[in-house]
């Protein structure tokens, strides 16, 4: 097993390594330097998801679990003739998160550190200092003093915005801070569960994936599934913890260091009862802590998942976080381990047979 150090330079790695939609080459090279010695081969779709394969048996069934690479981000759309740059969000961004926090704006010549800005309140009347700023009232102030100098800086309309947020462990060591947890805690669990699978076997062909484009509609997941075409697929992802002040147990149910959260309903997708209904199984045979998700505003990759061929059984497993989709967002380490051990433990029972019986109706 990897020492504590190993485990957390790779959340680093991942947290702060910049992927919007679209943009998530950085991710992927990660991802494929953690999983060369595992996987035999690697794969993408049209769209640049990252697949990886390791075969425990090759007449068993085809295992997908895939966590998405991209983040919540902006790309640049305007420079103004005073250099400021206008933006628009690459997925769900609630403006007040947004205002006077540190940015990269990724170009073709390196990464230009800016500010995202705004009129000043001071000067603001009435109301207008009540409400929350559009975010089309907003700017990344890089430092330059003309839009001829912004371009200098190698900048123009396509490239990325990316937050900056360092990766930190907090005085409570199970708590990790970092940027981008959404969803690098999927890509994190997939390696680190065929990494398992790989030393410790398994009756099946494992497909480990990290989606693009999960952000802005679910688009890598379509590609890669219809590429891969599994007979199990799993969703790896972040939910919402309901611990933090002002959330109603009606709102979420889900708690950091309570255990991975397994998906009963989302707005994508009814998850297939046999699957999850053999989940909660091994779940309980193992003794792991889990809890039960409903997301009925949002969805996963396993929206897509769910629809492909002539339908996959899928399901989604996640972890709650605080603060996702802003600067910076927290999950618990246990949570974290437990959803691995949960995974191996049910993908090393995924033989020919048991897939066989859950796929039948």
């Amino acid at each position: 097993m990897e020492s504590m150090d190993e485990q957390l330079e790779m959340f680093r790695r991942l947290t702060e390594a910049p992927g919007a939609p679209g943009h998530e080459q950085a991710v992927s090279s990660l991802m494929k330097e953690y999983l060369t010695p595992y996987a035999e081969s690697f794969f993408s779709d049209g769209l640049g998801s990252l697949i990886a394969q390791h075969t425990g048996d090759p007449q068993g069934p085809k295992v997908m679990i895939a966590g998405h690479m991209d983040e919540v981000a902006f790309m640049v759309t305007r420079i103004t003739d005073q250099g400021f740059l206008r933006i628009q969000p690459l997925g769900g961004w609630w403006s007040q998160v947004m205002l006077s926090q540190r940015v990269i704006v990724q170009t073709r010549d390196g990464m230009v550190e800016g500010v995202i800005g705004s009129k000043p309140p001071h000067l603001l009347k009435g109301d207008a200092r009540k409400k929350a700023l559009d975010i089309k009232d907003m700017y990344v102030d890089v430092g330059a003093s003309s839009k001829e100098e912004a371009v200098s800086f190698g900048i123009r309309p396509g490239d990325t915005v990316i937050p900056v947020s360092p990766f930190t462990v907090m005085k409570n060591p199970k708590l990790l801070l970092g940027k981008a947890w959404d969803n690098r805690f999927g890509i994190a669990a997939a390696i680190d569960v065929m990494k398992r699978l790989a030393k410790e076997g398994h009756p099946n062909i494992l497909y480990s994936v990290g989606t693009v484009q999960e952000e802005v509609g679910l688009r890598g997941a379509q590609t890669a599934v219809q590429t891969v075409i599994p007979d199990i697929a799993f969703a790896l992802d972040v939910g919402i913890d309901a611990g933090t002040p002002g959330i109603t147990e009606d709102e979420a149910t889900t708690y950091l260091g309570k255990g991975p959260s397994i998906g009963i309903y989302d707005a994508t997708m009814v998850p297939h009862k046999g699957l999850r209904d053999f989940v909660f199984q091994v779940a309980n045979e193992c003794n792991l802590p889990f809890q039960y998700e409903t997301i009925p505003g949002g969805g996963t990759d396993a929206g897509r998942f769910h629809l492909a061929g002539k339908g996959i059984p899928s399901l989604n497993i996640t972890v709650p976080a605080r603060y996702i989709h802003s600067h910076v967002s927290i999950i618990h380490r246990d949570d974290y381990d437990t959803a691995i051990e949960l995974l191996v433990q049910v993908i090393q029972r995924l033989d020919h047979s048991t897939v066989e019986k859950l796929r039948t109706y």
